[in-house]
């Protein structure tokens, strides 16, 4: 049962508040405050199963990150929670749209992430984002 999780967020302050919960509850954590490095990241370290992706970050956003990610073979079936303070209908369908598996606004409710982060599947995607569920949490 693989528990570890990246968080991606170009606040440092987000990725100690969510460390602290996510680690209490037996988590393991990797944090990047850049999109590049956390690909990176997911590149050499094969047992991060999870990746709260902020959206709105310099350099590279969530979108274009999760897009790299989703055409990269070695991480392409990494799963991805997109995080961020646009909270309207239509934002939640873009992350979705991108290769998000779900979605989280900001402020983060901690009962909802902890209540789906033991749901969460891998998922392996296709070129057209058809994907088959393979369950690791």
């Amino acid at each position: 049962m693989n528990k570890k999780i990246l968080i991606v967020d170009d606040d440092p302050r987000n990725i100690f508040a969510l460390k602290l919960t996510l680690k209490a509850r037996g988590y393991q954590i990797e944090s990047s405050t850049m999109a590049l490095e956390a690909i990176n990241l997911l590149k050499n370290d094969k047992d991060i199963s999870v990746v709260l992706m902020d959206m709105m970050m310099p350099e590279m956003d969530g979108y274009e990150a999760i897009k790299i990610i989703r055409n990269t073979e070695e991480i392409s079936d990494v799963c991805i929670i997109a995080v961020t303070a646009q909270a309207m209908p239509e934002d939640r369908q873009k992350c979705l749209d991108v290769g998000a598996q779900d979605y989280v606004s900001k402020p983060i409710n901690v009962d909802y992430l902890l209540g789906i982060l033991p749901k969460l599947h891998r998922i392996t995607f296709a070129s057209n984002f058809n994907y088959q569920i393979i369950n690791v949490l």
